[in-house]
């Protein structure tokens, strides 16, 4: 069975003790923290070897911090950036840095332009994060307007500048059904992000951040698909938890939401294996 891991933002109001302490209580050993979420570590100035130590207490690895936002867009301020928030993954212990692309339409005027920013951004990259060694998570997100939607262009990219063993794919459950993408690269794929849909009201090209829930027995995006076939494919990493629905956020009892969760994802992946 493949492990299980917590992104902040299953719990967004828990500081990053009380976020960590929920962990354990689930039995999992592995985090993502986030520098996105206001009045938590690392958004509201808590040392990085703060969050190390609380981690290194409690037995956590941490897998990443997430993210780098707008990566592909890169400019001298990017890279500033992308130095500090590397550094700073290096002092909280974690392993790798979450890369998430520019998420606005039309911001480059060709496919031609957009690809070749992809290759400088992963380029630019590459020397900071191996100096800092971690490895560089690229998150394709599968809205209309994002300027890199799909896994396959990706993988292009880190092969086109020689830095495969730098870059790793996330494969989130919710933005691979958006997208419409049917490719899966496992062997490519660093970390998996799971949450589900339940609102059947919504067509999938207007899903969005604030439909995404824990997944359960509602599940209308094939979370447990989708993982068979990652596994199929030798995907022996973690799924992190990263619903971002405001009644998840608000849960008064996130950790027993969260272990329904499992016991789902569980029974669903044990049966598709017997049969």
């Amino acid at each position: 069975m493949l492990p299980f891991a917590l992104n902040h933002m299953v719990a967004p109001r828990l500081d990053v003790a009380a976020f960590f302490d929920a962990a354990v209580r689930l039995d999992l050993d592995a985090v993502e923290i986030r520098n996105d979420l206001d009045g938590v570590a690392l958004k509201d100035g808590t040392a990085p070897a703060e969050v190390r130590a609380q981690a290194a207490q409690r037995g956590l690895r941490i897998l990443s911090i997430n993210a780098l936002q707008r990566f592909n867009d890169w400019t001298p301020e990017r890279e500033r950036e992308a130095r500090e928030l590397a550094a700073d993954a290096r002092a909280a212990g974690a392993e790798a840095l979450v890369l998430c692309p520019v998420n606005v339409e039309g911001f480059w005027s060709n496919d031609a332009d957009r690809l070749a920013a992809l290759r400088q951004a992963l380029g630019g990259l590459a020397p900071i994060l191996a100096e800092a060694g971690l490895v560089g998570l690229v998150e394709p997100l599968g809205f209309a307007e994002c300027s890199l939607r799909l896994k396959r262009e990706a993988v292009d990219a880190i092969e086109a500048i020689g830095a495969a063993d730098r870059f790793k794919l996330v494969h989130d459950t919710f933005h691979h059904f958006v997208a419409g993408e049917t490719e899966m690269f496992p062997d490519r794929t660093g970390l998996v992000h799971i949450s589900g849909v339940e609102d059947t009201a919504v067509a999938r090209e207007a899903m969005r951040d604030s439909h995404r829930v824990l997944v359960g027995p509602g599940d209308l995006i094939d979370n447990i698909g989708q993982v068979k076939q990652l596994q199929a494919g030798g995907y022996r990493g973690a799924l992190s938890f990263e619903p971002f629905a405001a009644e998840i956020a608000a849960s008064a009892d996130i950790a027993g939401e969260l272990a329904a969760s499992i016991r789902f994802v569980e029974a669903g992946l044990a049966a598709t294996k017997a049969a």
